[in-house]
């Protein structure tokens, strides 16, 4: 009977010691996965160095480990500022970041958690960085040239993340605003341009347009001046010749009923006679 309850015993002694070992077995390891770091706590103090992707052994119960995500992220940050000229305008900036893998360590020690990087360093230093930006040039050029506030920004605000360990891949515009009666403005602007525009290029069609009608009547002189030259010389009895069988040939005149010959001369240009009446004669 003894020797049974001592039986019992041991294996209910074997069997705690099993499951304590177990349970230390299983945190004395962690997984840190692709694109993932951690930052391991013993007994409430960071210790130096990232853990990355793979195995790490540490020691059971007494750390805590802070997996933080190294993939991009994306987040929404509203911005305000004043431009050069004093309008007020606001934008929304789409920022894709993520973490520096090698001060990932002292985000934790500063920052905490990705919540409060974005609420306590991105969205302040988006801020600042779109004040900078837009405080450069007058709201009209950050409308019209928009490409390079954004320039602008993206440089300033890398500038300021960089030493919190924050990485910028990039940002973009998702809406800029400004102020309803600057916008009639600039309406009314773009308007007032384009009519102008129309109105140079108008001017510039009628002056062709009148150039083209003088190189025309240029063209018609040269040609009457040439044809006259033409008929005074001599020969110029030929060209009438072929003008009036040309005429005749393509219906632009009657066949002449009167055909009236000239003199002998080879050169002479027919004349008309009735030929109708030779026609109708028996």
């Amino acid at each position: 009977m003894k020797n049974q309850e001592l039986g019992n015993w041991q294996t209910t002694v074997l069997g705690i010691v099993l499951a304590i070992l177990v349970i230390i077995v299983l945190n004395s390891y962690i997984i840190i996965n692709p694109g993932q770091a951690g930052v391991i706590s013993i007994l409430g103090k960071a210790r130096d160095g990232a853990l990355l992707e793979g195995i790490h052994v540490k020691p059971p119960f007494i750390t805590v480990i802070d997996v933080y995500d190294l993939t991009v992220q994306k987040f929404e940050v509203p911005a305000e500022s004043s431009t050069k000229d004093l309008q007020n305008l606001s934008a929304r900036f789409a920022i894709n970041f993520r973490l520096d893998p090698i001060k990932v360590v002292e985000v934790r020690r500063k920052q905490g958690t990705l919540e409060n990087i974005v609420s306590k360093i991105i969205a302040p230093q988006t801020q600042e960085a779109f004040k900078i930006a837009a405080a450069r040039r007058t709201v009209e050029e950050a409308i019209t040239k928009r490409s390079e506030l954004k320039e602008d920004f993206d440089q300033a605000l890398g500038d300021r993340l960089d030493k919190y360990g924050i990485i910028v891949l990039d940002t973009s515009v998702v809406d800029l605003a400004f102020s309803p009666e600057f916008a009639r403005a600039v309406e009314e602007k773009q308007i007032a341009e384009q009519r102008a525009q129309r109105a140079v290029y108008v001017a510039r069609e009628a002056e062709q347009e009148a150039q083209a009608d003088v190189n025309r009547a240029k063209g018609r002189a040269e040609a009457q001046r040439l044809l006259a030259e033409t008929l005074k010389a001599q020969g110029g009895q030929l060209v009438l010749q072929k003008e009036t069988i040309e005429a005749w040939r393509s219906g632009g005149a009657q066949m002449p009923k009167v055909l009236v010959m000239g003199d002998d001369s080879k050169n002479g240009v027919p004349f008309i006679f009735n030929l109708g009446n030779v026609q109708n004669q028996p």
